[in-house]
């Protein structure tokens, strides 16, 4: 496992967080950018943070980068995708955002409940929640890489 970089270029971020967005130009300049990514990450508006959030793909939907379609896992099981598909337009419905979670390699059934969970959430605490794990992405993507 590879140790945190103390300086990123904006196109090593962009790779890391699916996109060059301004959270991704906020980072570029900071020293341990990675370490640092939460704390300016909660620093954004509620907007900011759902358009950060929107960059990713949803879980069981058509991956925007080779390395999101290595991360969701391989399971391809119909009922599975339509039960995502199910529970991620209630997400998006619900708080206004794309739901972002880290799979960790897990099958998509295995994030079924999850969401399910998450979606008793409040919007505040789901926020926080899907920011953390869109940095608690990043930093495994560097760290694997």
């Amino acid at each position: 496992m590879r140790e945190l970089p103390r300086q990123l270029t904006a196109e090593q971020l962009a790779e890391l967080f699916e996109g060059r967005t301004r959270f991704v130009e906020q980072l570029a300049p900071l020293e341990d950018p990675l370490g640092r990514a939460r704390e300016v990450a909660l620093e954004l508006s509620p907007a900011e943070q759902k358009e950060l959030l929107d960059t990713h793909p949803a879980i069981g939907g058509k991956p925007t980068s080779a390395r999101s379609a290595a991360e969701q896992g391989g399971d391809d099981d119909p009922n599975v995708l339509a039960e995502l598909a199910q529970l991620n337009a209630e997400y998006e419905a619900k708080f206004g955002f794309r739901f972002v979670v880290f799979v960790n390699r897990r099958p998509r059934r295995e994030i079924v409940p999850i969401l399910r969970e998450r979606l008793e959430r409040s919007p505040g605490e789901e926020l926080a929640t899907a920011v953390d794990e869109l940095v608690r992405i990043a930093i495994d993507r560097w760290q694997t890489s």
